[in-house]
């Protein structure tokens, strides 16, 4: 058993590293040792290779911005776009990846609003030769990186994470014991999302090599699985649902010792199936035994990730519903009502948190901050919780209108803004409706200018132009009015009647 990352790093050390540099310091400690396989390209990298392509295109960069500069991270979802991220802040940069989703008008709008000069759509970008650079050595409380997320504005919004979010809350997982057993964990998360990001930092820091699939593909995955006696995987609630439609029961996935999961609540019957699918160990003579661990998270972009957790551990039916978990060490919460006091156990509120990994502000919109953070520096979710017993909250809602779809973010007034460019549409609606694959999808209701003949299909094709295709309503519905309140404020509760329910 190794923990030499603890030992000659020491967790403080880590703490207080930044992104630019920690590649660096892994190679040191891992060396030669995988650190990724590639399923499109086959390609096999090792801790040094990584950090010589860091360097490398550290140099590169370097050449071509000024400190504390944004760059922006526009390739195709890949292991590549991780470690250009790690340049960017390693040439004193920050970098800002986008996810290849986006419409180019979306990622026009993320270089406009960061006012980046150099965007980066190819590692063949920056592969030139440039002079040695020395890294740069920011504080961690200093940004290290802008996640753009969308927000009440209806565009999106660059979070401003620093190092210590980033990499510091990270830390404890440099104490994983590598060399005690053999470990693969199978991931295909987009790096741009802040969940791809953290998962494929922290298995890093780990020790813990994975199998990156550039674009999720259940079968494929599940193959994978069954094929390389992968012993992890990690992903959001609706690549889970997609496995078990793609047959995961047939599938030999015994080798899965942990199932982990983000961005979106887990149902509690697919968590089941899964821990019954794989094993707590595999015995001489035996075989597999017990069940699998479940680790399911709790967090958004503006903590840098997670800050809540909960676990299901082998042969006991706990962690799996709508509690939120337990909060992971740093952080604290507060659970506040309409009258901005904090709320009772068994009383719902808005939960509020205060920790490392909250963001510094949204980049260039300091009225948003405001609105988001507090001068003492709490984070507002927006999610409605219930306080429960041990510290424990159990999630009743958004009070924000977010739509989770397949784990993504939709923001309705980014979806209307859209919608109403359109010269034919007057006003619109964008609320999400449940959806057995996917959890939610957006919808949206429309009124149409005097004398239009637009038809629904031909605005949802306008909207998948422009919109990402998780943000694109999958129905459009044109009505003579909106139900409104006594203020003339829409009632979208009423609206979701009048569209087909999880088709």
């Amino acid at each position: 058993m190794s923990f030499s990352v603890f030992e000659r790093l020491g967790l403080a050390a880590l703490r207080r590293e930044t992104l630019g540099g920690v590649m660096e310091r892994l190679a040191k400690i891992h060396g030669g040792r995988r650190i990724v396989h590639e399923h499109a390209s086959g390609r096999e990298l090792t801790y040094a290779d990584c950090a010589e392509s860091v360097r490398v295109w550290s140099n590169a960069i370097a050449a071509a911005i000024e400190p504390g500069e944004p760059v922006v991270i526009a390739t195709a979802n890949s292991y590549d776009q991780f470690l250009l991220c790690l340049a960017a802040s390693r040439a004193g940069g920050l970098p800002a990846p986008v996810n290849d989703q986006m419409r180019e008008s979306e990622i026009d709008h993320v270089i406009r609003d960061s006012g980046a000069r150099l965007v980066i759509r190819s590692p063949r970008d920056v592969a030139r030769t440039a002079p040695a650079a020395e890294p740069s050595l920011p504080a961690a409380s200093e940004v290290a990186a802008l996640f753009y997320t969308s927000g009440t504005t209806g565009k999106p919004k660059g979070a401003a994470l620093t190092h210590r979010a980033l990499v510091g809350q990270l830390s404890g997982a440099a104490l994983w014991p590598t060399g005690l057993r053999r470990d693969e964990v199978v991931a295909g998360l987009p790096v741009a999302h802040i969940m791809g990001f953290v998962a494929y930092l922290g298995l890093a820091l780990a020790g813990l090599p994975v199998y990156c699939f550039e674009r999720f593909r259940a079968i494929e995955v599940l193959e994978v699985i069954e094929r390389r006696k992968a012993t992890g995987f990690v992903g959001v609630p609706t690549m889970y649902q997609m496995l078990l439609e793609a047959g995961a029961a047939r599938y030999d996935l015994t080798s899965v010792r942990i199932w982990m999961s983000g961005a979106d609540v887990m149902p509690a019957d697919v968590l089941r199936q899964f821990k019954r699918f794989g094993a707590a160990a595999h015995l001489p003579l035996l075989g597999p035994v017990g069940d699998a661990t479940f680790v399911e998270g709790y967090g958004m972009v503006e903590v840098g990730g997670g800050v809540m957790a909960k676990i299901s551990p082998p042969a006991m039916n706990l962690g799996a519903g709508d509690s939120l978990g337990f909060r992971l060490p740093g952080n604290r919460f507060r659970v506040v009502g309409d009258d901005g006091e904090s709320v009772g156990v068994g009383n719902i509120g808005e939960l509020w948190v205060k920790g490392p990994g909250v963001l510094e502000g949204y980049w260039n919109a300091p009225e948003a901050t405001s609105e988001a953070v507090t001068a003492d520096g709490w984070l507002k979710t927006g999610d409605l919780v219930r306080l429960g017993p041990f510290g424990t909250v159990l999630f009743h809602g958004r009070r924000k209108t977010v739509i989770k779809s397949g784990g993504y973010s939709v923001y309705p007034l980014e979806v209307e803004a859209t919608l109403l460019e359109h010269p034919e549409v007057h006003e619109a609606a964008v609320l999400g409706i449940p959806d057995a694959k996917l959890g939610e999808v957006p919808v949206a209701a429309v009124r149409l200018r005097e004398g239009s003949i637009v038809t629904p299909a031909a605005l949802e094709s306008w909207s998948a132009e422009r919109l990402a295709h998780f943000k694109t309503p999958r129905q459009i519905q044109v009505v003579d009015d909106l139900p409104r309140t006594g203020t003339s404020k829409v009632q979208k509760d009423r609206l979701s009647e009048i569209f087909d329910q999880g088709a």
